[in-house]
């Protein structure tokens, strides 16, 4: 396969199946530098056409409490009180400015994933009837 440039999925395919044939090249070899080469334009290409998106941050900090074995408690000193981590954890309150300092600063969770806005979990909604309906319903029992 001569190298060029990965403008289509059919270039993309190729590009692939070159990468896994050219898979343990020694490198400083011909072959090891045209893997070298392949896996950049192949990285590119996934980079544009098959993004990623990060993690969510409440995700981020499950996952990162798993990893290393933290509790609920472990958090209270980045996040505040049982409850306000409670609620983080259950989407139910944002991530401050403050929190997303300490989590970073202190556990290592990246800023940037931190940064993003977790969706929040909706309370349910309350059975109560709005005013106006209020006062008519008053108004009917009296």
């Amino acid at each position: 396969m001569k190298i060029k440039p990965i403008k289509t999925e059919d270039d993309y395919e190729a590009a692939l199946a070159e990468v896994e044939h050219l898979w343990g090249a020694e490198e400083g070899t011909p072959a090891g530098d045209k893997l070298d080469i392949l896996i950049t334009l192949v990285e590119k290409w996934e980079d544009i056409h098959y993004p990623i998106d990060p993690p969510d941050p409440v995700e981020a900090i499950l996952f990162y409490m798993e990893q290393k074995g933290l509790t609920r408690k472990d958090l209270e000193p980045y996040l505040g009180q049982r409850s306000r981590v409670a609620d983080v954890l259950n989407r139910k309150r944002p991530l401050s400015l403050q929190m997303i300092r300490n989590l970073h600063d202190h556990l290592g969770i990246p800023a940037a994933i931190l940064l993003r806005q977790a969706p929040l979990t909706s309370e349910p909604k309350s059975k109560a009837l709005p005013v106006s309906k209020t006062r008519a319903r008053r108004a009917t029992l009296a």
